[in-house]
């Protein structure tokens, strides 16, 4: 199989896992903590799903970009980590600037870079570097020629 299109494929389902981890996560932490995941009620109810998403599709372009050379590991891990915690730093400010009226750019800055350091920011590049991990093993089963698993009535008589 062509490399490009395992990549797209792997990092495809490895997107689809982290937004998952990230929703699971934000539930968990919000539940055990008592925090709400946004504590600014300027912010508005989008800020959070858009910044989520954004680093979500980050992680997607990264993995596609890094999964055509499975080999390296740590550079797919920490690319896929840094990159995902940029662009929700960067959505996260650009999303309290447009949600809350007459807001500085200053409170857009505070309120992006605090979102991003508090629990719930560091989540996104923790659980980034989990799931590239984890997609970069796939990666590379699939290029040293592994198949995907059968079930039993896919096997041959002979197996």
């Amino acid at each position: 199989m062509d490399p490009r299109r395992t990549a797209w494929i792997v990092a495809a389902f490895a997107a689809a896992l982290d937004l998952a981890l990230v929703v699971c996560a934000y539930g968990f932490v919000s539940l055990f903590t008592g925090v709400e995941v946004v504590v600014d009620p300027e912010a508005g109810l989008f800020v959070a799903p858009a910044a989520i998403g954004a680093s979500v599709i980050a992680l997607l372009l990264t993995l596609a970009v890094t999964l055509r050379r499975p080999d390296r590991i740590w550079s797919s891990v920490l690319f896929s980590a840094v990159w995902t915690w940029l662009v929700f730093v960067v959505f996260s400010v650009g999303g309290f600037a447009l949600a809350s009226e007459g807001s500085t750019l200053l409170a857009a800055l505070l309120f992006g870079l605090g979102f991003g350091i508090g629990w719930f920011g560091l989540l996104i590049p923790a659980l980034a570097a989990v799931t590239a991990a984890f997609a970069v093993l796939v990666a590379r089963g699939r290029d040293s020629g592994m198949e995907r698993p059968k079930w039993p009535w896919e096997r041959d008589e002979d197996e």
